[in-house]
């Protein structure tokens, strides 16, 4: 499992799905659609190791464009986790 932060969100990856991925389309949206955070490793899985930490937050646009390839043309193992503040008890609230 690879997770890792941008600025306001958490991308989760299923680096196991990655295995049987034939397009690896993660990568190239990231390339695409943000700065290429998102790279493919030697073993052929969605890597950020060429980046330090700084650098993802620095970098990362907050696109969701990986997760959205992932899902449509991957093996769906993006999950962006984004935590909006107060959701819960509005939700809440409103049953």
């Amino acid at each position: 499992m690879l997770e890792f932060a941008e600025r306001t969100l958490v991308v989760k990856i299923d680096t196991r799905k990655c295995d049987t991925c034939e397009t690896k389309a993660c990568a190239d949206a990231c390339k695409k659609y943000a700065r290429g955070v998102l790279e493919i490793d030697d073993q052929g899985r969605a890597s950020v190791a060429h980046r330090s930490a700084e650098e993802i937050l620095r970098l990362g646009t907050e696109c969701l464009a990986c997760e959205l390839a992932c899902k449509t043309s991957g093996n769906n193992a993006i999950t962006i986790e984004i935590p909006i503040k107060g959701l819960d008890e509005y939700i809440q609230k409103r049953q």
